[in-house]
């Protein structure tokens, strides 16, 4: 189970906004580098304000925006008839940008730190590496969880209340290794599934 199942109702809820768009000249490609552009800002002034800890409540509300914006853009490349090639990588490579900005400051704080937060980083550019390379392999592209992009984002979220909020436990430290490990299991999970559906499509690779 992952929080990407739940997309569906989320894309229904913002249909009625993205009509529009596509009238006033906003492209999929747009909202893809707006979400990349914003969360490295974002990221960038948590990270150089880390000291202060309520800087961290702009995190949350940017991972929602950011989902929104995700959402968005694929409603308008699948249902505006704007699927580029272009778009398809803005796409890839737009989420694991986005990430590493999203999840670096937090190696700042206490009890997490640059080492574990760093190994959340690769591991995670790794595990939508895995997803993204379905397609090539004869696949769908791939989002097993147990800790997909939306997932994380939750995560994140509710670690990045916790400190603007409340001090952090030094017990909350286990939070990166518990991390670290569901996204090992990820990336197995995206390349068993990946294989199994490539296989029982007949495809040229062994």
């Amino acid at each position: 189970m992952t929080f990407y199942a739940l997309k569906p109702r989320f894309q229904d809820l913002l249909r009625p906004l993205v009509a529009p768009l596509p009238r006033i000249g906003v492209t999929a490609n747009m909202v893809t580098m707006a979400a990349a552009l914003g969360s490295v800002l974002v990221g960038a002034v948590a990270a150089w304000r880390a000291d202060s800890r309520r800087v961290f409540l702009i995190i949350p509300v940017w991972l929602v925006a950011r989902m929104a914006l995700n959402a968005i853009d694929g409603m308008l490349a699948r249902e505006f008839h704007q699927k580029s090639v272009l778009g398809g990588y803005l796409n890839e490579i737009g989420d694991v940008v986005s990430d590493a900005a999203l999840y670096a400051p937090f190696a700042s704080v206490a009890p997490f730190g640059s080492p574990g937060i760093g190994l959340v980083i690769v591991l995670s550019i790794v595990a939508e590496f895995a997803g993204a390379l379905g397609p090539t392999m004869g696949a769908s592209r791939r989002y097993d969880g147990p800790m997909g992009k939306s997932d994380r984002a939750v995560v994140f979220g509710v670690l990045a209340l916790w400190i603007g909020l409340a001090p952090m436990p030094a017990w909350l430290g286990w939070a990166v290794p518990i991390l670290a490990a569901l996204l090992v299991l990820t990336v197995i999970n995206r390349v068993r599934a990946g294989v199994g559906e490539a296989r029982s499509a007949g495809s040229e690779f062994p």
